[in-house]
């Protein structure tokens, strides 16, 4: 399967808080952001990685210059400003193979390595679904997207606001079978711009998509995400 990062956000928050590297380079356990996202795709066994990132910010792109490589994973690299993720996944998806099932994430979702690379094998291994989303109870976004669930972890919706029984958020990682792209296309031109309309369209749809919990997802968007991300890592060398 393919891999793909949306790394095209301005990072205003951690701007206004004084940070002046771009979001995708700050470093997060001695490496850049997004240098140890590419790692933790390789470890799960990525061969080609997509990722956009936007023309204000040219040392992204060049880091990733840098970094390409005769060997894998190999880099596709789409730079181009826009105004969202949902926006940032169609520029993505006009250069990926659409017959191949896919994960896309963004670049400051913070996981534990060995339970994305169980989550990959989980989806890979599951010819029933149509895709896994991943999810987890830890919440610290200011706008968290919730994730309604059945009995045996099967998404029934994407919610704004949570319902009673309502366990999980979503984790911003999207395990997806080719069908998608097409989903992806209809809400463009249905005018929705937003990538919780997107899955929500995917439920409306009928697609089965499963909620697989991570024990913990930090949304990197602000200095004290940064500060609780370096003591998650931190804790994860140690193990």
């Amino acid at each position: 399967m393919d891999f793909a990062i949306i790394a095209a956000g301005q990072g205003s928050r951690l701007k206004s808080e004084g940070q002046d590297l771009p979001k995708p380079l700050v470093r997060l356990g001695g490496r850049p952001m997004i240098g140890r996202l590419i790692d933790v795709l390789s470890l799960a066994g990525a061969r080609t990685i997509y990722i956009i990132v936007n023309e204000e910010m040219p040392e992204v792109a060049d880091y990733l210059r840098s970094r390409q490589t005769d060997s894998a994973p190999q880099l596709r690299l789409t730079v181009r400003s826009t105004a969202g993720s949902m926006e940032s996944f169609r520029e993505l998806a006009r250069s990926m193979d659409r017959t191949r099932p896919f994960c896309l994430l963004t670049v400051d979702s913070i996981f534990r390595p060995e339970e994305f690379r169980e989550f990959i094998a989980r989806f890979e291994a599951d010819p029933e679904a149509d895709g896994y989303m991943a999810v987890t109870s830890y919440v610290a976004d200011e706008k968290p997207l919730y994730v309604a669930t059945g009995p045996e972890n099967d998404i029934t919706g994407f919610l704004d606001h949570p319902l009673p029984d309502t366990r999980y958020i979503s984790g911003g990682i999207y395990a997806l079978r080719p069908e998608a792209f097409g989903l992806l296309d209809d809400c463009a031109a249905a005018g929705k711009t937003r990538m919780r309309d997107y899955q929500r369209s995917l439920v409306a749809a009928g697609m089965r998509l499963k909620a697989w919990p991570f024990s913990k997802i930090i949304d990197a968007d602000h200095s004290s995400d940064l500060r609780e991300a370096e003591i998650f890592l931190s804790k994860e060398n140690q193990s």
